[in-house]
């Protein structure tokens, strides 16, 4: 899980990048506001971001608001950290798109312990969204037998879409998951394999075939 340390100050981004490193995190670090939200913007899987309110070129909250305003954006958790605590603070904070705030001087347990939340969110987010999308290909692979499908009334080939005509079993084995095993019906038994049989001179009463259908 990689988790973006925003702040100005070298010392704080050398603290949290310490506390982060030993917790297992992959730490990205940004020394204003543009750089921060030009990681996000360019992030291409799940990170938490720690992100200082107070910063040159572009205010943590800002960050946060215009991350929030990319679109298809990968899973991101936005935690702002500033000495600003108020309830108002707080309110305009989370309103301007962060999922979590803490104040400074921060708990290091405490710290470490809403990053661990916001990794299990973003990965959830991420499972989910890779869950939507299999269903949504399973989604078309279902609409792909569905419509109207040209049938021969004698050979009982498929026309497919570039007009190629193909047996049953091919067309279905590409368009979806299924899988055939061949036997034969009782209806095909009693018109073809029977009077065949009795052609060659074998009494089909006697011992029926074992591909017959029961």
């Amino acid at each position: 899980m990689i988790v973006l340390v925003a702040d100005d100050l070298d010392v704080n981004r050398r603290l949290l990048r310490t506390l982060l490193a030993a917790d297992g995190y992959d730490v990205l670090e940004a020394a204003n506001g543009t750089e921060a939200f030009q990681i996000l913007q360019g992030a291409t899987g799940p990170i938490v971001g720690l992100i200082d309110w107070e910063m040159p070129e572009m205010e943590g909250i800002e960050v946060c608001r215009q991350t929030r305003a990319i679109a298809d954006a990968p899973p991101i958790y936005l935690i702002l950290l500033t000495v600003r605590d108020s309830k108002q603070d707080i309110v305009a904070g989370l309103q301007g798109g962060a999922n979590d705030y803490i104040t400074k001087p921060f708990d290091k347990t405490e710290l470490l312990a809403r990053v661990g939340i916001g990794k299990q969110m973003v990965e959830l987010q991420q499972a989910l969204t890779e869950r939507v999308a299999e269903l949504k290909e399973a989604l078309i692979n279902v609409k792909q037998l569905g419509g109207l499908l040209p049938i021969c009334s004698y050979c009982k080939k498929i026309r497919d879409d570039q007009n190629y005509w193909q047996q049953v079993e091919s067309y279905v084995g590409k368009h979806s998951e299924a899988k055939f095993s061949h036997s034969i019906c009782p209806q095909c038994y009693e018109d073809i394999i029977k009077p065949q049989m009795i052609q060659l001179g074998v009494n089909p009463d006697e011992e029926l075939p074992s591909t017959a259908a029961s």
